[in-house]
């Protein structure tokens, strides 16, 4: 052990490099296995951001320990993979277990070569944050039931009319007899279409015929079939109708589509540059979600084919939502995640500062409130993801990158700024408003949860004793007990004098948090392996899909100058009020400076010449952003310069 620490000799592959002495930062004493640091590759090319800004943004720890030589004989090869490192910006890969141990070559006052800090991050994790930070990206994820979508089978249409009619029979009051009325009238529209579908194959919807259209979905694997599913789209009237398996009539749904989703979607995908990752993560059956949200993205453009299985989280009964699940193997860090979702409680509380919670949607109880304010829930989630996108990458740019440029190789790790975290920028909601008035509704609007797969399990098993010779025993009881059942839990959890059907239509949106709100999202997560002709996109485990990791490397995508170094945020201006939803308009005229070539002052067999970001941030683009809450535009600084650093061997 030498005067600094602890003696680690270093390797490359096979080669030894040399030695360096191991540097304590903190009382942990971080030690190399058999104090040996065998690096096992380089890290991809940074486009834009220094390794060291992405480290400090995802790694759990700060900088785990220095390096450095004491060695009063020169060592080249050590000098060479520091000057490689640092003009080629890239880090030094060392796995350590489930971890990547990175150095980061440092500058340094003293001209103390080599010398680097070390960071430690899940395996995986560098090359897919470096990609997005490179490139501006965020990810977002998605629930599907009341947030996105509303969708019943006959059945729950069945014992949702029955529940309103036993309801109606106890209520006393006209007004909210009245409500229940049209509510029930609603439901009984929708119903009828559905028998149409199922029965016909098309539709009669204001004198208008509309027939089956066979929509092929692609095989998401070479183990999937194809299959065609008989779809109907009324855009019109953001529904569909469709059929979860399509060799079983009783599987059909009625669907609807949130209004605004288009503006959302369009967002998400304008002009063909990712401003977010997407994910799902539901409580919904398999198949059932995958089929929902291949309604919401029928061209795949947010969720790639190959991606889907990876990127549509069915989650497990008895559990909650995690970003941790839902990230697996890597993916992304859940500081640069946020969640649109009609509930908050469903998630690990960790990761409930992430959520952006929407009101319920609520076509049948309450309709209007999608349309009676001057913004739809999804435009304002729009403006939501917007601002947080441009929120990030600001103080990324300007405290992060700014001040990392000014620190050596001999500061403190103490100095270091904080990252930035897409939960500083979700506003809270106040929960004491219901915009949608969806809270006093004595029932849920569509099948969530464990309601999705026991519907679908109910019909298969009716078609399978329906159609074999040898019958699957179901007792009736059970088979007629989900409008009972229905009833008393509802009941349970809104008795009669607290009833309140009169929908609030202003206010901004509500956190449902009671354990009651969410109790329809405890869920049994066994897919029944009996489902004839169901595509094999089911699963029995009833585990979360296994989600294949994201390879450790990537081409170096070829950016397009766009916007210096801050976020070139594409809405000039988000509208908030007196505006008629739409997608957000982007002006072209954000422009970068182009990246410089730094020549490697050592050369090597490979290539020592490359090009890359200058050493600091040379212009920023002033930029719009409008902050959905409080309405009014932020304009951001301009341009700010930094002096830039050299390194001389």
């Amino acid at each position: 052990m030498s005067r600094l620490g602890f003696k680690s000799v270093v390797y490359h592959g096979d080669l030894c490099l040399g030695e360096l002495d191991t540097v304590p930062v903190s009382e942990e004493n971080f030690q190399f296995p058999n104090n040996e640091i065998r690096i096992h590759h380089l890290s991809t090319q940074s486009e834009r951001c220094y390794p060291l800004s992405i480290l400090q943004t995802i790694s759990s720890f700060s900088v785990r320990c220095k390096l450095e030589s004491s060695s009063l004989v020169e060592q080249p090869n050590l000098i060479l993979l520091h000057a490689s490192c640092f003009h080629e910006v890239k880090t030094a890969v060392v796995l350590v277990g489930e971890e990547e141990i990175h150095l980061v070559a440092m500058p340094s006052k003293q001209k103390k070569f080599p010398c680097f800090w070390c960071y430690s991050v899940p395996i995986g994790l560098y090359d897919c944050c470096s990609r997005m930070l490179n490139t501006r990206c965020l990810s977002i994820v998605f629930d599907l039931d009341e947030t996105l979508i509303v969708a019943n089978t006959m059945k729950s249409f069945e014992d949702r009319i029955e529940f309103l009619k036993v309801w109606m029979a106890r209520e006393t009051d006209a007004m909210r007899i009245s409500g229940m009325s049209a509510e029930l009238k609603r439901y009984s529209e929708d119903r009828l279409l559905l028998k149409q579908y199922t029965e016909n194959d098309s539709v009669l919807d204001n004198g208008k015929a509309y027939k089956i259209q066979m929509e092929e979905v692609p095989p998401l694997s070479d183990g999937h079939d194809r299959v065609i599913r008989p779809v109907i789209r009324l855009p019109e009237r953001n529904i569909v109708l469709t059929r979860i398996n399509p060799e079983i009539r009783d599987t059909s749904v009625l669907v609807r589509l949130r209004p605004a989703w288009e503006d959302l979607r369009s967002y998400l995908t304008a002009r063909g540059r990712k401003r977010f990752e997407v994910y799902v993560c539901t409580m919904a059956e398999r198949d059932y979600a995958l089929e929902m949200w291949r309604l919401l993205d029928p061209e795949a453009h947010l969720i790639g084919l190959k991606q889907l299985l990876d990127r549509v989280v069915c989650v497990k009964s008895g559990s909650r939502k995690s970003l941790l699940n839902v990230f697996r193997d890597g993916i992304c860090h859940p500081k640069m995640a946020m969640v649109i979702d009609d509930r908050l409680k469903v998630w690990e509380d960790k990761d409930q500062p992430q959520v952006h919670v929407v009101p319920p949607f609520s076509p049948y109880f309450a309709p209007q409130a999608e349309t009676a304010n001057a913004v739809p829930v999804l435009c304002v989630a729009r403006n939501v993801a917007c601002n947080v996108r441009g929120s990030f990458f600001k103080e990324f740019d300007e405290n992060l990158l700014r001040r990392i440029s000014e620190v050596f190789y001999e500061d403190e790790v103490g100095i270091l700024p904080s990252a930035p975290d897409v939960s500083n920028y979700l506003m809270n909601e106040d929960v004491g408003f219901a915009p949608n008035g969806n809270s006093n509704a004595p029932i849920s609007e569509g099948m969530n949860g464990a309601e999705v797969e026991r519907r679908l399990n109910q019909l298969d098993e009716k078609h399978i004793s329906d159609s074999s010779s040898t019958h699957v025993a179901i007792s009736s009881p059970e088979l007629g007990s989900d409008s009972s059942q229905l009833l008393a839990s509802t009941m349970a959890v809104l008795p009669s004098q607290s009833m309140n059907f009169k929908p609030v239509l202003v206010g901004p949106p509500v956190r449902r948090d009671s354990s009651s709100s969410d109790s329809d999202y405890e869920m049994k997560r066994r897919v029944s392996n009996m489902k004839p002709g169901l595509d094999s996109r089911s699963q029995s485990s009833g585990q979360p899909p296994v989600l294949s990791r994201v390879p450790a490397q990537f081409s170096s995508m070829q950016m397009q100058p766009q916007g210096g170094w801050l976020v070139e945020e594409d809405i000039k201006r988000v509208h908030i009020t007196n505006r008629s939803p739409g997608s957000a308009q982007e002006p072209d005229s954000a422009k970068s400076d182009k990246l410089q070539p730094v020549q490697n002052p050592l050369s090597s067999t490979s290539s020592t010449s490359s090009t890359i970001p200058p050493p600091h941030a040379t212009q920023v683009k002033a930029e719009e952003m409008h902050i959905e809450h409080d309405r009014q535009k932020q304009n951001l600084p301009h341009a700010f310069q930094v002096s830039g650093m050299s390194i001389t061997y």
